[in-house]
């Protein structure tokens, strides 16, 4: 895949530059904490944090090899970087939005949701000092919220991976000076935080989180997309499938990095622009409200118009010719009105109305990839952005 040189892309927390920045299922949420007759109760984990349920339910069949001249679905992934529960009321919202239009998503999680911050000390970041981070710690009712939620995401088919813990995006000690063995270390403490928030939060009443999240976890997102380079070498030493951290990609067919797929944020058309941006809420906002968070209320409608252009720019350029995924990020954050969120919304409804779309996790997307035959994903991959298979897909693909 060719880099993203077009003035730039960068990740949340960049300056902006020249306009472009970058089965059998388990039984209801309810009711894990408890036996069903005639069904096994879950095993527990360690403290009873987290629980072996058995295979994830509402998961799509089992992906099978493109036939000769058939053509590729469409994905579209959305991807959620923290996904802790904050009190505005958007993860149930979106959790809602995905059961309505059978869409899947991935949930990058954020370790320190977890960890009251009565208990910060036992969070050691790598370069940074004892229980530092640049994002909050939650309540404990919003600790609470997270883990229902993040329960409920998991058992209604969606994906729940890694955002790390402490979001170091500036100054020495930011992830994009950390070494593969900082890495390492800070995804054990977020695993850990994950497998033990029982013991760490004291909560009763509540029930396990139905995975066991070391082997649930099989890719993340770094903060402000910094740092790929020494993640990937731990993220092979873990087994991991796939990395989303790349500072910005163009809307083409994935290839490997290290063994692991990398499944970029993308350059997406910018209705009104020249120039493309970064496909994630915080990008747009960047390049309409300058970094700041709460711009002109009288911009929002016309700000949220083309957020959505460029959300469906970007799927329709994908899904009428080279059928490349789209990847698309997104925070639970009200900024500017909440107008990002009205856009993601409206872009699923549209996307998910069409022929061959998949709404999946990039779990199940790299399912799909890991059963394709490599001499058709390499035909795929010489198609480029907007770029139609000569004579049809099946004349394309009908010699693979």
């Amino acid at each position: 895949m060719r880099e993203f040189t077009r003035r730039g892309v960068l990740g949340l927390g960049s300056a902006v530059v020249a306009g472009v920045v970058g089965c059998q299922s388990f039984p209801g949420h309810g009711d894990l904490g408890r036996t069903v007759p005639g069904l096994p109760g879950p095993k527990l984990i360690g403290d009873g944090s987290t629980a072996d349920t058995g295979p994830q339910p509402n998961q799509p069949t089992s992906p099978v090899r493109l036939q000769p001249g058939e053509v590729p679905p469409q994905f579209v992934v959305f991807s959620w970087d923290g996904a802790g529960e904050v009190g505005n009321g958007l993860f149930p919202r979106f959790l809602k939005v995905a059961r309505d239009h059978r869409a899947s998503m991935t949930f990058f999680l954020s370790g320190l949701y977890l960890l009251p911050e009565t208990k910060r000390h036992l969070y050691r970041p790598p370069k940074n000092r004892v229980g530092a981070s640049d994002i909050g710690y939650l309540r404990d009712e919003n600790i609470r919220g997270t883990l229902r939620y993040i329960r409920e995401a998991w058992l209604d088919g969606h994906e729940i991976a890694t955002h790390f813990n402490g979001h170091f995006c500036s100054g020495s000690g930011s992830v994009a000076n950390w070494t593969s063995a900082d890495w390492h270390e800070e995804i054990r403490q977020s695993v850990s935080f994950v497998a033990n928030w029982r013991t760490n939060t004291g909560f009763t009443g509540v029930d396990p989180l139905p995975f066991d999240y070391r082997r649930e976890l099989i890719g993340g997102r770094t903060p402000c997309l910094l740092g790929q380079e020494a993640l990937l070498p731990t993220a092979v030493e873990l087994g991991w499938r796939y990395d989303a951290s790349s500072p910005g990609g163009l809307q083409t067919w994935p290839v490997k990095k290290a063994g692991v797929w990398d499944f970029p944020l993308q350059g997406l058309p910018f209705p009104g622009h020249s120039f493309e941006v970064l496909s994630m809420d915080y990008n747009i906002l960047a390049n309409q409200s300058k970094n700041t968070t709460r711009g002109v209320p009288a911009n929002y409608p016309a700000w949220r118009t083309q957020a959505i252009g460029a959300y469906v720019g970007g799927f329709r350029r994908a899904y009428e010719t080279n059928r490349a995924p789209l990847f698309i990020g997104n925070h639970f954050e009200e900024w500017n009105g909440g107008i990002y969120m009205d856009a993601v919304e409206e872009a699923i409804k549209i996307m998910g109305n069409h022929k061959d779309v998949r709404l999946s996790s990039f779990r199940q997307f790299a399912d799909w990839l890991d059963a394709q035959d490599p001499q058709v994903l390499s035909k795929l991959r010489s198609l480029a952005p907007g770029q139609s298979p000569t004579g049809g897909w099946n004349t394309y693909l009908k010699a693979s």
